[in-house]
């Protein structure tokens, strides 16, 4: 029996392994033939080994070099992009197209050469200077950072092609990446062309280093490791929560991505105004890749009326005629299950779909549930609990009192949205729930389904617990995204030969803003009178 070897120090070697385990297609329910191992912890101590001494490395590296790297390896992505995307669909069932290869893929290599603009640039960093009392600080790399990828997004999340991978590596750090065991086979492919890359361009081999899964009590061991700087991590609340626990206990950041159901809040002048179109966005936005979407509607809030009762038909008539896409897996199809049961028992009534679908692979009915505002109130708790795939849940409040309340009960989400009237006369209950709304998530939409998550450096992908681990720090928008992965580094009267070039009274390149005696400038320090 063949087992896929793990990436350690710029090699591909034997697992120290404990077990295997082989992907599943989740159309037909079949496993793939490659076997993957498990490794153990004698992996995770050579390859934190390899990151420590790469680490050190690359802290003396320009940052042109690693700028190099992010945009050789992403020129090296686009030259396999149909291998790639067709791996993730043989192991995902995301579309080939336009999903993986026409939305993700580009993505993936965009964020890669935003954060080599980043890196080379190096205003991220937040460079400040004060002349007079010779005092300068800005970011400097934290070290080895292990990122643990999602299930749903195989490429721009993924452990060494995603967001975080390249926020870390533009910090200056090097990545220990964990595969997600729904698709070990589309990360090796990345890493092959990450460590090219790497080679490549100069950097340590040990910059990048795959394994594809541990035990929990390994992962938990890992992530509180001291030679550990930061962890990333996507996936389910309690796997999430195990990590952040063991962090925790050793002082280590961890950044997490948890659970979200995203509430929407539709008001009566837009729904006068546009029903039909609104009915169309939330169904589109609520199965598009089969609701597995991390920005997924999965709450809608409204009042009660006749048209309010016109639009959930409505909503129930698209949901049955859609057709239910493939979910990720045959856990994510349980978990499904079980979510909708629970929110059944809560006091939700199914209004259409609730059931697994026969046949081959793993499918759910597009399922939407309703509940009054009182049953709402009555268990909180279990009616915002998150149904990851292709079911929506609709609160319909009494009256605008019991709708503040509702949305004061919420948890905290990575984004919320507002629909109202075109016209303004949703703009008195809009300026009653905005403020309530806006303390709870991270990003906030008007009139806009949040299911799209813009690469911008104004993106926040982050919010309130447990939409996230911190609410300070967002997962998407560059520059934001790499201080996550830095230190604040003060040097206090050091002298000018000995700092790094951010802080030397000459500028590092002509597009680095520094804060320099309060102003933002892209000059030299002047020199003292």
């Amino acid at each position: 029996m063949t087992v896929e070897p793990v990436l350690i120090a710029g090699a591909w070697r034997p697992a120290a392994a404990g077990g295997t385990f082989q992907a599943v297609n989740p159309a037909t329910g079949e496993p793939l033939p490659d076997r993957f191992p498990v490794s153990t912890w004698e992996d995770c101590e050579q390859a934190l080994q390899a990151a420590v001494a790469a680490a050190d490395l690359l802290r003396r590296l320009p940052p042109e070099q690693i700028a190099a790297f992010l945009e050789g390896y992403a020129a090296r992505i686009e030259s396999k992009a149909a291998e790639i995307a067709a791996q993730a669909h043989l192991e995902t069932a995301l579309p080939l197209k336009p999903r993986l290869a026409d939305v993700e893929l580009p993505r993936t290599v965009n964020q890669l050469r935003q954060a080599a603009a980043a890196a080379r640039e190096g205003s991220w960093a937040l460079p400040t200077i004060d002349t007079q009392l010779n005092i300068r600080s800005c970011y400097l790399p934290l070290g080895p950072v292990c990122v643990f990828g999602p299930n749903n997004f195989p490429l721009a999340f993924g452990s060494i092609s995603g967001g975080d991978f390249a926020a870390a590596i533009a910090a200056g750090n090097p990545v220990l990446a964990k595969a997600h065991s729904s698709h070990p086979a589309t990360t090796r492919a990345f890493a092959r062309e990450a460590l090219a890359a790497c080679l490549e361009a100069g950097l340590p081999a040990a910059t990048v280093q795959l394994l594809y899964r541990l035990s929990h009590a390994d992962g938990e061991r890992l992530v509180a490791d001291p030679r550990v700087g930061a962890t990333a991590y996507t996936g389910s609340r309690p796997a999430g929560l195990r990590l952040k626990a063991a962090a925790d206990r050793a002082g280590k950041p961890i950044y997490l991505e948890l659970s979200s159901i995203n509430p929407v809040i539709l008001l009566p002048g837009a729904l006068r105004e546009r029903a039909a179109a609104i009915a169309d966005e939330f169904t589109a936005s609520c199965l598009m890749g089969t609701g597995q979407f991390c920005t997924n509607p999965g709450l809608l809030l409204t009042l009660a009326g006749e048209a309010t009762d016109v639009f959930i038909s409505a909503v129930k008539q698209r949901f049955a005629d859609a057709p239910a896409g493939t979910l990720l897996s045959g856990a994510v199809a349980e978990n499904l299950h079980e979510a909708v049961l629970r929110l059944c028992a809560a006091g939700a009534q199914l209004v259409t779909g609730g059931q697994p679908i026969p046949g081959r692979g793993y499918r759910f009915a597009n399922t939407l549930l309703r509940a009054s505002g009182e049953t709402f109130l009555a268990k909180p708790e279990q009616l915002q609990g998150e149904a990851f795939g292709n079911a929506s849940l609709v609160v319909v409040a009494a009256n605008l009192a019991e709708l503040q309340q509702i949305v004061r009960s919420l948890e905290g989400n990575l984004t919320g949205c507002i629909y109202t009237s075109t016209q303004g006369e949703d703009d008195e209950l809009y300026a009653a729930l905005e403020p309530l709304l806006r303390t709870r998530v991270g990003r906030l939409l008007n009139d806009k389904m949040p299911t799209g998550v813009a690469v911008s450096p104004a993106m926040n992908h982050g919010g309130p617990y447990p939409a996230t681990g911190h609410p300070g720090f967002t997962a998407v928008g560059i520059p934001a995204s790499l201080r996550r992965f830095a230190m604040l580094a003060c040097y206090d009267n050091v002298r000018p030969a000995r700092l790094p070039p951010l802080l030397q009274d000459k500028k590092p390149t002509s597009r680095t803003w520094r804060l320099i005696d309060g102003a933002w400038t892209q000059a030299d320090v002047p020199r003292r009178a």
